[in-house]
């Protein structure tokens, strides 16, 4: 077996491990809200800094691991994470929320985004980098499969801090398996990337990576597809982590359902996105990215505008047709947008989806913020799953209007 699919495993068990943080915001609302007395839009807001500082960081980190090496870039990452969700145990003021959860777990977490997948996959593989990128993502949902149900056990039955503990604990376990099995590139050991005719060399190490990161943006914003791109996945994010992660939990438990079975609905969905986005993925090898991608928008709208009728005290079989048919649907919009980046920036791909996941991560930043704000406000999430439903479906219609383009010569160069 190819040594590429040993480094994609190694990958896949570290967003795995770095994923337990990404089970925790939604379960941390309603106590936080009934011990300190903080307003779920206050909440929200933490949690939508995080969510920014998770897509803002992400094209910066693509360009770091291009001049530091991967393996330290994720080391180090992981270790802030841990730094930041320990951090909260001694909190007493909503500033400092904001500090550790926000800031550092989200600065932390942007730099293990799928910018990391992304640019595993660029370097290791030529052949199967849908497949690839399917099983990449899919290991964060898996990583929100196994931590969930936990986390929601020790909240309800031992408070919030025993949870975070155990994400920081969950991060650094990860971190000495990052250093010891992860290797840069396919060079560092002698090898061709898996697919691949010729040798490829290990390029040296690019300086001025903040610089680099700005002017590939700079070109990619001069080009319809980049906004195109950045905009559907800005609706992506809206619509799964910044409403359904964050907001699912409190919206069902407001309809009398217990949180174990709430957070136990979201593992479930974490099980089907395993199955869709590695789907996703071989979809993608074979099938035209655009329409893949409006198909998965149009269907994630439906769902979502059903959802406000189906929220009850009990688990009843339409509520799990919905679990169901909401984590095929999870991720699986990015094997399509990666490949429309290949296509579109080529070599500079890896750091043009940074910047598109930036965007995934402000509407899902807005839609915590705003999701918790119209609870306040109207007693309810209905307005919220409405909306984001009708934004599902311009969505689909973005992704219809993508020109197909030859690949570009390297952004940064030009």
């Amino acid at each position: 077996m190819h040594r590429a699919w040993f480094v994609a495993a190694v990958t896949f068990v570290t967003i795995i491990g770095a994923a337990a943080f990404r089970s925790l915001p939604g379960l941390l609302i309603d106590p936080l809200h009934q011990e300190f007395g903080w307003s779920r839009g206050t909440i929200g807001a933490a949690v939508s800094v995080n969510l920014a500082l998770y897509g803002l960081t992400a094209p910066f980190a693509a360009a770091l691991m291009d001049r530091f090496g991967i393996r330290r870039v994720v080391a180090v990452a992981l270790t802030v994470i841990a730094l930041g969700a320990g951090l909260t145990v001694w909190m007493t003021a909503p500033w400092q929320l904001l500090l550790c959860w926000g800031l550092l777990v989200g600065l932390g977490s942007g730099s293990m985004a799928l910018a990391f997948a992304a640019t595993v996959t660029h370097r290791w593989f030529t052949a199967r980098r849908g497949l690839v990128s399917g099983i990449l993502t899919a290991a964060s949902a898996s990583g929100q499969l196994i931590f969930l149900p936990l986390l929601s056990w020790m909240v309800e039955a031992h408070s919030w801090r025993p949870a975070a503990v155990t994400v920081a604990l969950a991060a650094l376990a990860v971190v000495p398996f990052v250093w010891i099995l992860l290797r840069d590139h396919p060079a560092d050991v002698g090898l061709k990337p898996y697919g691949a005719t010729e040798f490829v060399p290990k390029p040296p190490p690019l300086t001025g990576a903040a610089r680099r990161t700005l002017t590939v943006l700079a070109s990619a914003a001069r080009t319809g597809p980049f906004w195109l791109l950045a905009g559907t996945f800005a609706i992506c994010g809206a619509s799964t982590n910044g409403l359904v992660q964050t907001h699912f939990v409190p919206a069902a438990h407001d309809h009398g359902m217990p949180v174990t079975a709430a957070a136990s609905l979201l593992a479930v969905v974490g099980v089907f996105d395993v199955a869709g986005t590695i789907a996703s993925g071989w979809f993608t090898d074979r099938f035209e990215p655009r329409r893949l991608l409006a198909v998965y928008y149009a269907l994630r709208g439906v769902a979502l505008l059903f959802l406000p009728m189906l929220l009850a005290p009990s688990v009843h079989p339409p509520m799990v047709f919905f679990i169901v048919f909401y984590g095929l649907d999870w991720v699986a919009t990015v094997p399509p947008t990666l490949a429309l980046c290949r296509e579109q920036y080529g070599e500079d791909s890896a750091i043009v989806f940074g910047w598109v996941l930036a965007a995934h991560q402000v509407g899902a930043a807005l839609v915590a913020f705003l999701g918790g704000v119209a609870r306040d406000a109207f007693g309810s999430y209905d307005l919220v799953w409405y909306a984001s439903g009708t934004l599902c479906a311009m969505a689909a219609l973005m992704a219809l209007v993508i020109r197909r383009r030859p690949a570009l010569p390297s952004l940064a160069a030009a």
